[in-house]
């Protein structure tokens, strides 16, 4: 039971470290989408735009 006192504790302050770094993560763009660009390049375009070539 007193090993209780100290376990709470300690516990409470573990869960607001990591959800402090998580907030941080969030809030800083690390969590941001890297594979959409690279995936985005790879749709081929239907109706390009007019490209006047200069003849």
């Amino acid at each position: 039971m007193e090993a209780l006192w100290l376990l709470i504790p300690v516990t409470v302050l573990l869960v607001a470290v990591i959800g402090g770094i998580f907030w941080w993560s969030i809030r800083s763009g690390q969590m941001d989408d890297l594979d959409g660009p690279a995936y985005r390049i790879l749709v081929d375009d239907d109706n390009p735009k007019d490209i006047k070539s200069s003849e």
